[in-house]
């Protein structure tokens, strides 16, 4: 994707789970033997994951996720890998149960900007998601407010458009500084465990379905955010 562009709307089932460590080992190895990693991972199968989420002074975002408000929004930037040199703004928003995400691409000094209070090249690219940031900082006063990073192993199965990931080693450095600086993210919030997610398009297949059992195990809320939040 390149600069100026948006992706198209689509609406996904999203399940989520914490699992343990002995699960998650038993959980890697058969997605493994049955589904091919997301090709945009390193050497040892997974990849790093960064955000900054915004929120707004009244902790809106928070609020209505752990209230269960089932039409919400958040927004957040995001760069995959050690380096920040690839950046997306993305608005996560969930309807009815389902989970769209529209993104738009962001420069490095585009970033670097934002994070400073410039906010008017939102308005010069002429974008609807840029657009829309810009009228939320400044009518909701939304701001950059938690950094979350995570290592995340991703698999992939085409029929549903399935992606299975396990997100491991949640981490955050409790504010916004260190998000363009990445390897200074020293807490934990959720030691020893692992998130399972499971996002597909209008049908879960049954193979995927077996394959992530584990038992005894339900579907939850597991806010990554929410979760770092608590050491604001």
């Amino acid at each position: 994707m390149t600069a100026g562009t948006t992706e198209p709307l689509r609406l996904r089932h999203e399940v989520k789970h914490q699992i343990s460590p002995q699960e998650d080992l038993v959980l890697a190895s058969r997605l493994g033997k049955l589904f091919p990693r997301d090709g945009h991972a390193g050497p040892d199968g997974s990849y790093r994951v960064t955000s900054l989420y915004f929120d707004t002074p009244y902790d809106t975002a928070l609020r209505e996720k752990l209230d269960g408000v089932d039409r919400r929004e958040k927004f957040r930037l995001r760069y995959y890998g050690e380096r920040p040199d690839f950046l997306k703004l993305e608005k996560k928003f969930k309807v009815n149960g389902l989970c769209g995400k529209r993104s738009a691409r962001l420069t490095w000094s585009e970033a670097e900007r934002l994070l400073s209070g410039e906010d008017a090249f939102l308005l010069e690219r002429g974008e609807p998601l840029l657009s829309e940031l810009y009228h939320k900082l400044r009518g909701t006063l939304l701001r950059p407010r938690t950094v979350v990073c995570y290592d995340r192993e991703a698999f992939l199965y085409a029929p549903g458009n399935v992606r299975v990931t396990l997100d491991r080693d949640l981490r955050t450095c409790g504010d916004s500084a260190g998000f363009l600086s990445p390897g200074a993210f020293p807490l934990r919030p959720l030691e020893g465990v692992t998130v399972l997610e499971v996002k597909y398009d209008a049908f879960l297949p049954d193979l995927v379905r077996l394959a992530v059992q584990t038992p005894g195990r339900r579907a939850g809320a597991c806010s990554k955010y929410a979760l770092c939040r608590r050491f604001d």
